[in-house]
C-alpha cells in the first residue's frame, strides 16, 4: 500500500471498509459524495491508479457499473466475504432487470476463468435445452463482446437483461432461446448491450 497517495489510501479504504454495505459496486458519483470529493475527474485519476495497483477494478455486471475491489484483495483479506458476487436473478424467458448485488458465493475453480466474473440465478425455462433450468445458478465472464453462438447475459435497452444465445449481424443482433416452443428476439445493435458470457453453472437437486 505504500505506492499509494493519500487520497488514494482514502479512496480504497471507504471501498474496503463499506464492502458489505454497497447493494452494487459504487458508480464515481456515488463515491464523489461518500468521500466528499468534488472533482469527478479528481477521483477518476485516483481510481485508474488503484486500477493499475490492481486493488480495485470496473465492474459493470448491472446497469449501474461502478468499482469494486478486486477478487485477489478479497481473497487475502479475512475480514472480507470469500467468492464471486452474487448479483441477483437473470431471466431465461422474457428479459427482466437483472438484480442488484446481493451477496457472494463460493464457486469451484473450474467453473471461473481468471477474469473478473459474477454469479446469476436462472429464472424461467426458456434455456432448457441448453440444460440450463429455472433455479440454476450461471456463472458469468464480465466482457462487452462475445462470439455467435455463445450464451450470454445481454442487456436490453439499458434496463432490462436476459440469459440467451446470441447471434450478431451489422445490423441485427438475434437472442436466441433454447426452447422449441418460444421464438427468438431481434433488436437493433444498438439496442443490445453483452454484459458477460456463460462459463459455468450450478444446481441444487433440491429444487428440481
Amino acid at each position: 500500500m505504500n505506492i499509494l497517495t493519500r487520497r488514494q489510501r482514502e479512496v480504497f479504504n471507504y471501498l474496503r471498509d463499506n464492502h458489505d454495505s454497497f447493494a452494487c459496486p459504487p458508480s464515481l458519483n456515488e463515491l464523489c459524495e461518500g468521500l466528499g470529493i468534488v472533482s469527478r475527474g479528481s477521483l477518476y485519476k485516483h481510481i485508474m491508479a488503484l486500477i493499475a495497483a490492481g486493488l480495485v477494478e470496473p465492474f459493470t455486471g448491472n446497469k449501474q457499473g461502478g468499482i469494486r475491489l478486486t477478487q485477489q484483495v478479497i481473497e487475502e483479506d479475512s475480514t472480507l466475504p470469500k467468492g464471486l458476487p452474487f448479483i441477483g436473478s437473470i431471466a431465461a424467458g422474457k428479459p427482466i432487470e437483472a438484480l442488484a448485488t446481493e451477496g457472494y458465493m463460493t464457486v469451484p475453480d473450474a467453473l471461473k476463468t481468471d477474469k473478473p466474473c459474477y454469479v446469476l440465478q436462472v429464472k424461467g425455462d426458456s434455456m432448457i435445452e441448453a440444460g440450463i433450468y429455472d433455479g440454476d445458478w450461471v456463472v458469468i465472464e464480465q466482457c462487452s463482446c462475445a462470439k455467435n453462438g455463445e450464451i450470454v447475459v445481454a442487456l436490453i435497452e439499458k434496463s432490462e437483461a436476459t440469459l440467451k444465445y446470441i447471434q450478431q449481424t451489422a445490423e441485427q443482433v438475434l437472442l436466441l432461446p433454447a426452447n422449441a416452443n418460444m421464438t427468438a428476439l431481434s433488436y437493433h445493435p444498438d439496442q443490445v448491450e453483452i454484459q458477460g458470457v456463460l462459463v459455468g453453472q450450478m444446481r441444487s437437486y433440491r429444487f428440481h
